[in-house]
């Protein structure tokens, strides 16, 4: 699998710190080798709308959608319970 920015999560990830990108750029390695490793923790998130969620920290998450082969990245934001 691969994985790609939408405009929104390319602004996101646009306007994190360093350590924070460098975080998201490993998971997101890890989510195109394997949806269930587990250190990304990912789950669907809405059901409705075929989101999922994972972990880049404790702090913080992104969330995808599944478009063939591709993961759409669309959001990367503080964890919402944080």
């Amino acid at each position: 699998m691969k994985w790609q920015h939408s405009d929104r999560s390319k602004k996101d990830y646009d306007s994190l710190q360093q350590k924070i990108q460098k975080a998201f750029d490993k998971q997101a390695r890890l989510l195109a080798e394997n949806l269930l490793h587990p250190s990304l923790h990912a789950k669907k998130f809405d059901e409705g709308e075929d989101l999922w969620q994972g972990r880049v920290t404790k702090a913080w998450r992104f969330y995808f959608k599944i478009d063939d082969d591709t993961y759409i990245i669309t959001r990367i934001v503080p964890h919402p319970k944080k």
